[in-house]
């Protein structure tokens, strides 16, 4: 199935982004980088919005304002994901706040089963649900990072859980959004959003001065992060056009085992005993998943 090799492909890069957005804010703020990102992806997505459906303004006449009500809403609920996600990200680490992020495929799966009738091997989209949901918990440790300040080592686990819960709503709304519509075209415009969003944010937080004063180095690696980024929501919206929200979102939250082993490769983070077997569950149970349901 061509769209289950595309959600492969989605995860792959949703994991280099996580990575490449680590080492991109380490000096950087979260929400300037973020802007930044978003700014990359909207080129990189409407360049492939141009190559795929030809004339673009033919195209947009064409989608309807109920499709382009829930793009919008999509892109909101991206731009609160990626604002908490990188938020977290900056203070937590990459092997911590991950998981607790790719524990929305089990309210995404659950939001596809109630909205969208997708009960087929429904006791093992329930079972898969549950399994992640014990991984997830498995992987936090409850410790704070050495040397953050005292009660940053709680606020980084609400970054990721609100980060999770928006990612969720972003796969469900987005589904309806890309309903007749080309998925390249879909991502642009829900990108224009995002964008919008998280200039917005940096501007009433008074943070525009801080994008001049953004390292060379750690622009790049927040550029990068954004082309990576705009490569796996291309195949990404093209999974959930022509496959299974609750099976799709299972496969392109494997990008949970790119994310940590190039965590432990970059930034020497190792996983405990605990940590590998909830690691295991999740992904056992997001195989089985993939197969079965």
């Amino acid at each position: 199935m061509n769209w289950v090799l595309a959600a492969a492909a989605s995860a792959l890069f949703a994991g280099l982004t996580s990575v490449l957005a680590k080492v991109g804010i380490a000096h950087t703020d979260s929400d300037v980088a973020t802007a930044v990102r978003c700014a990359v992806v909207l080129l990189f997505s409407w360049v492939m919005a141009a190559i795929s459906v030809g004339d673009v303004p033919a195209a947009l006449a064409q989608i309807s304002p109920r499709s382009y009500a829930f793009l919008a809403l999509s892109g909101l609920a991206t731009g609160g994901s990626w604002i908490c996600y990188f938020a977290a990200l900056a203070e937590g680490d990459v092997n911590k706040v991950v998981p607790i992020d790719k524990s929305s495929t089990a309210l995404s799966a659950l939001l596809a089963i109630v909205f969208f009738g997708e009960t087929g091997h429904l006791g093992v989209k329930l079972a898969a649900i549950a399994a992640i949901l014990a991984g997830t918990l498995m992987m936090v440790e409850k410790r704070r990072t050495a040397g953050a300040p005292a009660g940053q080592g709680r606020r980084w686990v609400l970054l990721a859980v609100a980060a999770a819960v928006f990612a969720a709503l972003t796969s469900v709304l987005a589904k309806v959004g890309v309903s007749g519509v080309d998925s390249n075209l879909a991502t642009a415009v829900r990108t224009c959003v995002v964008l919008v969003m998280a200039w917005a944010i940096v501007a009433a937080r008074g943070k525009l001065s801080l994008v001049r004063r953004c390292d060379h180095r750690e622009l790049g690696f927040i550029c990068a992060s954004g082309v990576a980024t705009g490569a796996s929501w291309l195949f990404y919206y093209y999974a959930i056009q022509a496959g299974q929200v609750s099976v799709v979102t299972q496969i392109d939250k494997l990008s949970i085992l790119v994310s940590i082993g190039f965590a432990r490769a970059v930034f020497t983070e190792r996983l405990g005993r605990r940590a590998a077997a909830g690691l295991a569950l999740i992904v056992a149970a997001t195989l089985a998943m993939a197969i079965w349901a």
